[in-house]
């Protein structure tokens, strides 16, 4: 099965760490999948093995038959799926790792058969914890009455290497600087535009003759 926008999103995903082992959330910007925008979403880590959508396409609103912002992502899945896709989400912010789950819509009157693939790569808060995942879900297949919710047939984890290699001359300068003292000599400090205040003391004042003088007169 080939679904082009989940390729879409792991090769922008991927471009965008540029070796790193997990890009920021500040760093998504929708014009980098733009044909990709109605199956990605952003979810939102609120607890161990949950998370709810911050922003989702509208691919997804129409298989659940509503705005799905806010709503957590297990909302998706049968019950009996729940708790295998709460443990993905962890390898997502725990680990962290890739994510890949084929599912399947259950069926019935009204609800013809239906499959796809959600794909989850994880992403850095603000505060650089690992708590957002940017996201796709395709399906092929017609949508029929919803709310479709999900089975998983079958989920594939990709860890994420994060021991990057340092090129020989950057290991030898940081070899020559690791334990040295840091410097102060800049007027600057870095990260701020205020130079330094210089302290001058006070110049001194010329006492001369003093006002008031002690007369002792002896009887």
């Amino acid at each position: 099965m080939s679904f082009p926008a989940i390729n879409e999103v792991v090769a922008y995903w991927e471009g965008l760490r540029g070796g790193r082992p997990v890009p920021m959330r500040s760093e998504i910007n929708p014009r980098g999948i733009e044909s990709a925008l109605s199956n990605a979403f952003i979810l939102e880590r609120i607890a161990p093995g949950m998370a709810r959508f911050r922003l989702a396409g509208a691919h997804l609103s129409d298989l659940m038959g509503m705005e799905v912002r806010g709503m957590p992502f297990t909302s998706f899945f049968t019950p009996d799926a729940r708790k295998e896709v709460g443990a993905a989400l962890e390898a997502v912010f725990q680990s962290p790792e890739i994510v890949e789950i084929m599912v399947t819509a259950d069926t019935g009157i009204g609800k013809p058969d239906l499959y796809g693939k959600v794909v989850l790569l994880p992403l850095k808060s603000d505060l650089g914890d690992i708590t957002r995942a940017l996201g796709c879900f395709v399906t092929e297949g017609e949508i029929g009455r919803s709310p479709r919710r999900f089975g998983v047939t079958d989920r594939k984890v990709t860890q994420i290497a994060t021991a990057l290699v340092t090129p020989p001359s950057a290991r030898e300068k940081t070899a020559e600087t690791e334990f040295s003292p840091p410097s102060f000599t800049s007027d600057v400090i870095p990260g701020f535009e205020e130079a330094k205040s210089t302290f001058t003391a006070a110049p001194k004042e010329d006492v001369g003759r003093p006002n008031l003088r002690l007369i002792s007169f002896d009887d």
